[in-house]
């Protein structure tokens, strides 16, 4: 039996509806593996400040994370760096200079630690975190800031307590 070009036509369309397709998955699970590892890598690097107790922090609202780097924490009696105390608040106050030196020392220290190429010439500028309370005097918080620019800490970041989202200071 003959069929005009017309049957032929629908015949073939129909044929070819009925062709299943397959897809290539390897390439998929390829691609899931990858974001799986890429997302557990990052899920697991979480940078932490160490808490200190006593300490209340002052009310903020910051986008950016805090990065693991040396720690200054001033409480109410003691100025610590990376958990060990360096000298007491009352010693730090009574000091006439504009910088502390027992706590540039540690500082300094902790620069030779870290140490990191040189840049031009000059050593890169190294990152700090101060941990202080919201009634922490003004006084020693700039000393403690002086000291840690002349110590070639000059990226500082003051700690403070996340406000939730929409609440206001």
């Amino acid at each position: 039996m003959s069929y005009s070009a017309s049957e032929r036509r629908i015949i073939r369309k129909i044929k070819q509806s009925k062709r299943q397709v397959s897809i290539n998955v390897v390439s998929l699970i390829d691609i899931f593996a990858i974001l799986v590892f890429y997302l557990l890598v990052n899920a697991l690097v979480v940078e932490v400040i160490p808490e200190y107790q006593n300490l209340k922090l002052p009310d903020s609202i910051s986008k950016d994370k805090a990065k693991r780097t040396v720690a200054v924490a001033i409480s109410d009696h003691s100025i610590l760096v990376d958990d060990h105390v360096v000298m007491s608040v009352d010693e730090a106050l009574l000091v006439n200079e504009r910088t502390l030196q027992s706590l540039a020392q540690v500082l300094s220290s902790r620069q030779k630690d870290d140490e990191k190429p040189l840049i031009d010439g000059e050593p890169e500028i190294l990152d700090v975190n101060i941990v202080a309370d919201y009634k922490t005097p003004y006084e020693l918080l700039k000393k403690v800031l002086a000291t840690c620019v002349d110590a070639k800490f000059g990226k500082v970041s003051l700690a403070v307590r996340a406000l939730e989202q929409g609440a206001s200071l």
